[in-house]
C-alpha cells in the first residue's frame, strides 16, 4: 500500500529553542523532511544575539507520526524542544461558535424596544397573524443542526457529546458561506420516535432542519416521519448533500471522458444513508446500470437481507442483469465506483479490471477506500472525500446553498427537482476553460457557487409548487453577515 501523504489534519507545532547560529534551522528542517514532515509555516517567537525560539509547523501522517518526529527532532544536539501543540485542538476549544445580537442595547428605550414592554406588541401581532413568524424573528433565516451521535463522519457511534464539535463546525460553515443561522441539536436518544417529537417540538423557531450523522435505517424512518409532519424544509446531509455533489462531480467526469450518464456502469460500494440517496440521485439522471455493493457482497434480488428493508428496497430498483458476487465482480467493466463505505476496501487489481478510463469516487472518511498514491496513472478522475487531495467531493458545495435558496422562498420541502438544479448549479461553477482531471468540483470558498445554487434551488422551488414567497433579488451583499 502507499504510504499516506502528510496532512493538515494531523498538524503539530513544535517551540524549539537553539543557538543563532547559520545553518542551525537548515538542521531542523532537514531533519523534519527526513522524517517525512511536511513543514507548513516557521515562525519567529524571540530572537537574540545568542538564541533563537521558533514555531515550526508540521503536517503529518497521523498521531504517531508526529510522535515519530518530535522524537528526531529531541536528538539534535543543541536544539530544545520547548513545547509541542495540536493547532486542530487549539482551533475548538471553547467551542467555535457564538450568539452574538443584531441589535445594540444601551439605554432604557433600547431595552423598552427589544424586550418589555415593547416586545408585546410584536408577540401580539404574530399571535394574531402566525405567518408574521417569517419575518419578525429569526425564524426565516435558522436551521436546525439535529443529530444524536450514531453515525459521526466515518467513526461511527460518538454520542452526542462527541458529535458536537462537528455540528459547531456545520454550524460556521452554514454562517460564512450562506450567512444562514444554524443551531447544533445534539441528542441524547436513539429512539427514532423520540428524535421525531423532539424535533417536531423545537421546529417553530426554525426555517429548516438539517439531519446530520444519524445512522442508517433509523435516518430514513426519521426523515420521512418529519418531511411528512413539518411544513419546512427537512434534509438529511449525510444522504443528500453526498448525492447532489457527487452527481455534480460526475457531470464534468463524464465531460472529460466523453461518456454518457445512460451509457455508465456504476458501481456503490457501501450501501447506507449516503448510498442509497446517490444512487437514487444518479437514476433520476440517466444512469440505467447500477450496482450496489455492501459488506455481504452484491445487492441482488433474492439475497437474504435479514430484515433490513433499506437494502432489500434498493435491491429491486438497481443490478438489472441481478448479478451475484463481491465487489470485485461487480467492478469487471465498471465505468465508475463510487465508494461510501470505509478505507482500503478497494485494491489496484480491481481497478485495473474496470472499463478504461475509469472514474474513481472514494468518498470514505478520513480514510478513503484506496488511496490516489495507490492507483496513480491507472484512474481517469480520481476524487476522496478529503481536503487535501485534489477533488473533494464536500457536502459544503451543497447545503449551504441549498438551505439559502429555500429559506429565501420559504420552501415547504427540498424535493427531487431542486437536488438535480443544485447539483448541475455546482457543475457548472468549474468554467469550461479550467475543466481538467484534477478539477472537476469547484472551490467551497467559491460563493459565487453559493449564489448560483441557492438562485437555481429557489427556481426549482417555485416551478415545483412548494415555495411560500418570491425570492429577494441578490444583490452585491455578504453572505458572512446574513440577510
Amino acid at each position: 500500500m502507499a504510504e499516506k501523504q502528510p496532512s493538515i489534519a494531523y498538524s503539530i507545532t513544535v517551540r524549539a529553542e537553539y543557538p543563532n547560529r547559520v545553518g542551525m534551522l537548515g538542521e531542523i528542517t532537514s531533519a523534519i523532511g527526513d522524517a517525512g514532515g511536511d513543514i507548513g509555516a516557521i515562525d519567529t517567537v524571540s530572537s537574540s544575539r545568542r538564541g533563537m525560539i521558533r514555531d515550526i509547523t508540521i503536517n503529518t501522517r497521523d498521531s504517531s507520526h508526529g510522535e515519530d518526529i518530535v522524537k528526531r527532532l529531541k536528538t539534535l544536539s543543541e536544539i530544545r524542544v520547548m513545547s509541542v501543540s495540536d493547532p486542530i485542538f487549539l482551533r475548538h476549544l471553547g467551542g467555535k461558535i457564538e450568539i452574538t445580537s443584531k441589535t445594540p442595547v444601551k439605554t432604557r428605550n433600547d431595552m423598552s424596544i427589544v424586550y418589555t414592554p415593547g416586545v408585546g406588541r410584536v408577540t401580539t401581532a404574530i399571535y394574531e397573524d402566525p405567518s408574521a413568524v417569517w419575518t419578525l424573528t429569526g425564524k426565516g433565516n435558522s436551521v436546525a443542526i439535529v443529530t444524536d451521535g450514531s453515525a459521526v463522519l466515518g467513526l461511527g457511534d460518538m454520542g452526542p457529546a462527541a458529535a458536537l464539535p462537528v455540528m459547531e463546525g456545520k454550524s460556521v460553515l452554514f454562517k460564512e458561506m450562506a450567512g444562514v443561522d444554524a443551531w447544533p441539536i445534539c441528542l441524547d436518544t436513539n429512539d427514532p420516535d423520540e428524535i421525531v417529537e423532539t424535533v417536531k417540538n423545537i421546529s417553530v423557531g426554525f426555517g429548516g432542519i438539517n439531519l446530520e450523522d444519524i445512522s442508517a435505517p433509523r435516518c430514513f424512518y426519521i426523515e420521512q416521519r418529519l418531511k411528512d409532519e413539518l411544513d419546512i424544509p427537512v434534509f438529511h446531509d449525510d444522504q443528500h448533500g453526498t448525492a447532489v455533489v457527487l452527481l455534480a462531480a460526475l457531470i464534468n467526469a463524464l465531460k472529460i471522458t466523453g461518456k454518457r450518464m445512460e451509457d455508465l456502469k456504476v458501481v456503490v460500494n457501501g450501501i447506507g444513508a449516503g448510498g442509497i440517496a446517490c444512487g437514487k440521485i444518479l437514476m433520476s439522471a440517466g444512469v440505467t446500470n447500477l450496482i450496489g455493493c455492501d459488506r455481504q457482497g452484491i445487492l441482488h434480488r433474492g439475497a437474504e437481507f435479514k430484515g433490513n428493508t433499506a437494502h432489500e428496497a434498493f435491491g429491486e430498483i438497481s443490478n438489472p442483469d441481478n448479478i451475484e458476487g463481491d465487489l470485485s465482480v461487480a467492478l469487471g467493466d465498471a465505468d465508475v465506483f463510487l465508494g461510501l463505505s470505509g478505507p482500503n476496501v478497494l485494491t489496484p487489481k480491481m481497478v485495473s479490471n474496470m472499463k478504461v478510463d475509469p472514474i474513481v469516487f472514494a468518498m470514505a472518511n478520513p480514510d478513503p477506500e484506496i488511496w490516489p498514491e495507490e492507483v496513480e496513472g491507472m484512474v481517469r478522475v480520481m476524487a476522496t472525500g478529503r481536503s487535501d487531495y485534489p477533488n473533494q467531493i464536500n457536502n459544503a458545495l451543497c447545503f449551504p446553498g441549498m438551505f439559502r435558496g429555500a429559506l429565501d422562498v420559504r420552501a415547504r420541502e427540498i424535493n427531487e427537482e431542486m437536488k438535480l438544479a443544485a447539483a448541475h448549479a455546482i457543475a457548472s461553477g468549474v468554467p469550461k476553460s479550467d475543466l481538467n482531471e484534477d478539477f472537476i468540483v469547484p472551490s467551497i470558498f467559491d460563493l459565487g457557487v453559493v449564489r448560483k445554487v441557492a438562485r437555481e434551488v429557489a427556481s426549482a422551488a417555485h416551478k415545483t409548487g412548494v415555495a411560500r414567497r418570491t425570492r429577494k433579488r441578490l444583490g452585491p451583499f455578504s453572505l458572512a453577515k446574513g440577510r
